[in-house]
């Protein structure tokens, strides 16, 4: 456990690729006698911590479909890795043939734009977005970002930051339209509008603020910038109709102020069309979230996830059908309010880009299901919904993209490092058997992973929401003698509204590769249960869940039979969390104080009451104690309290254990001052604690140096307070 070993290791193991996205090409020119020929491309993302990258690279693959056993595939060799240089946006061509990159350049005075296409053979065009002038920085994030090409191809469709007209203020009510012209930057604002406050959309989307719909004509070589979209909404997702003379858009109400998007499935929003000559008109209702719109391949259908407005912040979703034709919508894949063990729990993430099978009957996806993310398919017309992954065999299952009913999923398990599976979808009613071959070498962690089924006792029941249970995932190495005493980790997912999966986990790999056992839990509040499980947690942060993470501890500890090749040590367990995990984390040690002998959090809540003002989630902070929100909500002496009572800070003057905190200078999630009170609180007191200030991250703490300096300041603290030298 010396610091250079453990960042070798570290380097090493985090260093695994994983792939991110793929695209399929049908070959009908290299038809064979025994089958047609498909290539598959993907892209995938390598962390790089000498020089503190993400290395993206593309890698190429031939299969070959068996014309006597349609299941069948014949894998060749891989091409070599190419690295991909600047690319901040890519997108195929529906035929594969083209392929459009949005390409950004850092010179010495401004950032340059530039939209490329690329044929089979060489550079067939460029565009200088910056030039053009018709708009700010493209968009490249999951939230608003895409880049659709046209069924002709012919045009390409992206979201940008439209440009700011002088003395306007995104923060004003009066908000111009999202299409209406603004002035150039070269104009400037004016010298008493050089301050004024324009508004984003928060954590992880800083940059964003008044995304516009864009349409570029490869041919022409133009940019237009779409007119028509309501003025009190904000364009993204964006997808062509299957006629190329209208688009589809997800818009988002800014009005009357922004809260942050990001992790947050319950804003306001609707499912938009809108027209080339700028007529647009909402499709879905208004007073419920949408986004994930994906057109079948006949052009007839959308499918869409929609949930609720407020409230948690990740919520089991319903698959909503919009019929093109006779302009109705219809439940396609509805709540899961409380699943059987073994059976469909609901939706919980977005749609992959491309999830149509080729009969424009059947949508495949993945979501969550108690401790796993599954592989499903749904029919269109008996919404019958069908498991297809076999976890037992690859672990998680993240469906990349279907295309000709290829499906391409990434694939991982706690002690099996990512790689793609490849199977063609079979014909309805026959999906509960299919026929899956891997790409690649598996690369095996030496680690046992054990499935805990967690149930309350009476007294930890929730009696509106009685009878649930919850999940967690125990690791531990297989590489140490027979009963080796092991120290135990307490891994805290945040959220609340989120999970661990039973997927490839650098943090947990390391870890147990150290020769920790590592115990990640899923509490009742986390998604993958349904949505009955998400609500019990309402109100009850604080108490309800930091009683099931210690109880899912007493549970492995007790779990110690004679065939258990190692023991867990009760006397040497720590605790570690980020975000609402933090929070859990700094409960359990002051409710518990002589329980753990050491804490390390990233960003934790501290104090929900001092966190009230400078959040960009703020209305979570009213729903997470069991209280209504509403733009126009101000704090009361109750709510004030309500929040400090479910808060840690309460519990600091019980802190044993020494506690590490690691924060990020730019959180607009959670202000890194929240751990400074904790700081502060116990340093007052004499309690050991340590604090790593990271001032140009955010949030999640992920830049590539931050991540392993923290992961070897957590290793040490533990170390050192754990005796283990």
């Amino acid at each position: 456990m010396e610091p250079d070993a453990i960042s070798t290791l570290y380097r090493e193991i985090s260093g695994y690729p994983t792939p991110i996205s793929a695209f399929v090409t049908a070959n009908d020119y290299m038809a064979l006698l025994n089958g047609t020929s498909f290539t598959l491309c993907t892209e995938w993302s390598q962390t790089e911590t000498v020089r503190g990258a993400r290395l993206h690279y593309a890698q190429q693959w031939t299969l070959i479909q068996n014309y006597r056993q349609e299941t069948d595939i014949n894998i060749q060799p891989p091409s070599p890795c190419s690295l991909l240089h600047g690319e901040f946006l890519s997108s195929y061509s529906l035929s594969g043939d083209l392929k459009a990159v949005v390409r950004v350049t850092s010179g010495q005075v401004v950032v340059q734009q530039f939209l490329e296409v690329w044929s089979n053979r060489c550079l067939k065009k460029i565009l200088d977005l910056s030039a053009l002038n018709k708009h700010g920085r493209v968009y490249e994030d999951a939230q608003f970002g895409c880049l659709a090409w046209s069924t002709c191809e012919s045009r390409l469709l992206y979201v940008a930051e439209g440009k700011r007209s002088i003395g306007e203020s995104y923060a004003s009510a009066s908000s111009p339209s999202a299409g209406e012209p603004r002035a150039g930057p070269s104009e400037g604002p004016s010298e008493k509008d050089k301050s004024v406050y324009w508004e984003d959309w928060g954590e992880g989307l800083t940059s964003k603020s008044v995304p516009v719909l864009c349409v570029a004509d490869v041919a022409k070589g133009t940019v237009t910038v779409l007119q028509g979209v309501p003025s009190h909404v904000s364009p993204g997702q964006g997808l062509w109709a299957h006629d190329g003379e209208s688009v589809f858009f997800v818009g988002w109400w800014h009005e009357p102020f922004r809260l942050g998007l990001r992790f947050c499935s319950n804003r306001r929003s609707a499912l938009f069309c809108l027209d080339l000559e700028g007529n647009c008109e909402c499709l879905s209702g208004d007073t419920s979230s949408v986004s994930s719109p994906r057109l079948s391949p006949d052009g007839r259908y959308l499918v869409y996830l929609e949930g609720q407005v407020f409230g948690p912040h990740s919520q089991c979703l319903s698959m909503q059908q919009y019929d093109l034709e006779t302009r109705k919508i219809s439940v396609l894949v509805d709540v899961v309010n409380r699943p059987k063990k073994d059976e469909f729990a609901g939706l919980y993430e977005a749609l992959p880009p491309r999830c149509w099978a080729s009969d424009s009957q059947r949508v495949v996806f993945s979501s969550a299901r108690r401790n796993w993310r599954d592989l499903f398919v749904v029919d269109r017309t008996t919404r019958r919904v069908t498991r297809m992954s076999a976890p037992e065999k690859f672990g998680s299952w993240k469906l990349l993209t279907i295309q000709n009913d290829l499906m391409v999923v990434h694939c991982s398990h706690l002690n099996e490092a990512p790689r793609l599976v490849v199977a063609f979808l079979p014909l309805a009613g026959g999906e509960g058997e299919v026929s899956w071959d891997h790409l690649g070498e598996s690369c095996l962690l030496g680690a046992i992973v054990n499935v805990l089924d967690v149930s309350p006792t009476p007294q930890e029941e929730n009696p509106e929401y009685s009878g649930l249970d919850f999940g967690a995932l125990l690791v531990t190495t297989n590489h140490l003698p027979s009963r080796t005493k092991v120290p135990l980790v307490v891994f805290v997912h945040g959220g609340p509204h989120s999970q661990f999966f039973a997927e490839w986990n650098v943090t947990t790999a390391v870890l147990v590769k150290l020769g920790f056992a590592v115990l990640m839990v899923n509490y009742r509040g986390s998604t993958g249960f349904g949505q009955d499980s998400i609500f019990s947690l309402a109100g009850n942060i604080g108490s309800q869940d930091v009683k099931d993470v210690q109880r899912a501890v007493l549970t492995a500890l007790a779990d110690q039979t004679a065939e258990k090749l190692l023991t867990l040590d009760p006397d040497k367990v720590v605790v570690m969390g980020g975000s609402h995990g933090g929070f859990l984390a700094c409960h359990l040690i002051g409710q518990f104080p002589d329980f753990y002998k050491a804490c390390a959090v990233r960003n934790p809540v501290i104090n929900a009451a001092t966190l009230l003002g400078t959040s960009d989630i703020v209305d979570w902070r009213y729903s997470s104690v069991g209280l209504q929100y509403s733009y126009d909500q101000l704090p009361t002496p109750e709510a004030l309290t309500t929040m400090l009572q479910k808060s840690p800070i309460t519990y600091a003057p019980q802190i044993k254990a020494p506690v590490l905190l690691m924060l990020g200078g730019k959180d607009r999630r959670v202000s890194p001052y929240q751990g400074l009170e904790l700081y502060r609180s116990l340093k007052s007191r004499g309690s050991p604690v340590r604090l790593l200030w990271f001032a140009e991250d955010a949030h999640s703490l992920a830049r590539v140096d931050t991540q392993a300096d923290c992961f070897l300041n957590v290793v040490l603290w533990f170390q050192q307070h754990l005796y283990l030298h």
